[in-house]
């Protein structure tokens, strides 16, 4: 196993580098695992997957840069249901439509699978205490596992963090430090703080090894299909990670012959908080800062740390990364909830608000397989939640006549 700067190309022994690649820098110098995949495929096949009764992500084991199993912490992350969407099949006139829901993870996102990885490096490391910048889905998890690790955990949130995603951190007995500005500057500070004091960093895109936890979701999925890769795979986008780990799953699949082909990755971005959509758009190898607004607080990134990596799957996979409003964002949680049975903050039906404009603009046909990422529960952020629906309770007296006429029913 090597660290790969996906910049300059210089490789690095991961025991002489935690981060990033000195010579490029924080962003530019986002570091790739890579692994001797001859070896690999010796002992990891759909064969050997199929004897295998771990339900869990640790299934993928081989495939994932493990040093010291002992350390793994025991929540159970992955194995996430996958609905087909035929209501939204015949909506939409699209061959299927998968929806993965990994708001079922221990902490509800699937941040979870980067962080259970993270917990198992930053002890191989001998960490004492560890730091992470979030906008909240990151931060909850990563308290969880570092919980059970018994390792000090100090999280930079920033001011605008939902409160239900406050309450799991202070549950999980993480010391919150909630900065007076945007997650791009909690992030910087986060940063900061874990140079000056030596505090091991799971924060996104500079940790090298969150995308191979979160590539799991993509080994998830071939599995769970019988190893026919989707057509297009959407995900909601803000820093890049998800959205680098999951297409370098799908690479690490195809090398090893496991999956025949790969599939066309799409990430959704808001329309607030769209410096990928930006920068793809106009060709450019790097994003321009922008000051993010959106109701998806999980994706509400004005400087994506992992956009080397992200704009390089999106471009190799042949796919695009679209912008979807606010509005678009808060319609598709009760349309994923009341035809797909999955209730979803924000963030988490974003995708699917990106899949119906794409829909409506005849991108898909009958004959296409699309996979859907929901990647955060509708519980993760009520108020978001509550912004999506117009209905308010029907109030009652106790009493059968009362309901009758509040229903307009026969008394």
């Amino acid at each position: 196993m090597i660290l790969k700067c996906v910049t300059c190309g210089r490789e690095y022994d991961p025991a002489e580098l935690d981060y990033t690649c000195p010579d490029c820098g924080p962003i530019a110098g986002t570091c790739e695992v890579r692994y001797d995949y001859e070896q690999i495929s010796r002992r990891f096949s759909r064969e050997t997957l199929q004897r295998n009764p771990d339900p869990t992500h640790w299934r993928y084991l081989p495939l994932l840069p493990v040093l010291q199993p002992a350390h793994i912490q025991p929540l159970a992350v992955g194995g996430t249901p996958l609905y087909r969407a035929r209501q939204l099949e015949q909506s939409w006139d699209i061959g299927q439509i998968w929806v993965k829901d990994d708001g079922r993870n221990p902490t509800a996102s699937l941040k979870d699978r980067a962080s259970s990885l993270a917990v198992v490096k930053a002890l191989e490391k001998g960490a004492t205490a560890v730091t992470a910048a979030s906008t909240g889905n990151a931060a909850s998890s990563w308290s969880a596992f570092t919980a059970l690790a018994g390792l000090p955990n100090y999280i930079f949130v920033p001011a605008g963090a939902p409160r239900a995603k406050l309450a799991q951190l202070l549950l999980y007995g993480a010391t919150v430090i909630k900065v007076n500005g945007s997650y791009d500057q909690a992030f910087d500070l986060c940063c900061q703080a874990a140079e000056k004091w030596g505090w091991y960093n799971r924060s996104t895109a500079i940790n090298p090894y969150l995308g191979e936890g979160k590539k799991t979701a993509a080994l998830e999925l071939c599995e769970q299909l019988g190893w026919e890769v989707p057509d297009y795979v959407l995900v909601s986008v803000g820093d890049g990670c998800i959205f680098q780990g999951m297409w370098k799953g799908f690479c690490d699949l195809h090398r090893l012959g496991l999956i025949e082909r790969l599939p066309k990755m799409i990430g959704v971005q808001a329309a607030g908080s769209a410096p990928l959509v930006q920068a793809w758009e106009a060709g450019w190898e790097r994003c321009k800062p922008l000051q993010a607004h959106t109701v998806a607080d999980s994706i509400s990134v004005g400087i994506p740390r992992d956009q080397v990596k992200a704009l390089q799957a999106v471009r190799a996979s042949g796919g695009r990364f679209i912008a979807v409003s606010d509005a678009d964002i808060l319609e598709a949680i009760p349309l994923l909830a009341r035809r797909v049975g999955v209730f979803a903050e924000p963030a988490g039906a974003t995708a699917l608000a990106g899949l119906k404009q794409l829909a409506g603009n005849g991108i898909f046909t009958a004959k296409d397989t699309v996979a859907v990422m929901v990647t955060g529960h509708g519980l993760k952020d009520i108020d978001g939640a509550m912004k999506a629906v117009s209905q308010t309770p029907l109030v009652v007296n106790n009493n059968l006549d009362d309901v009758a006429e509040r229903l307009s029913l026969p008394h």
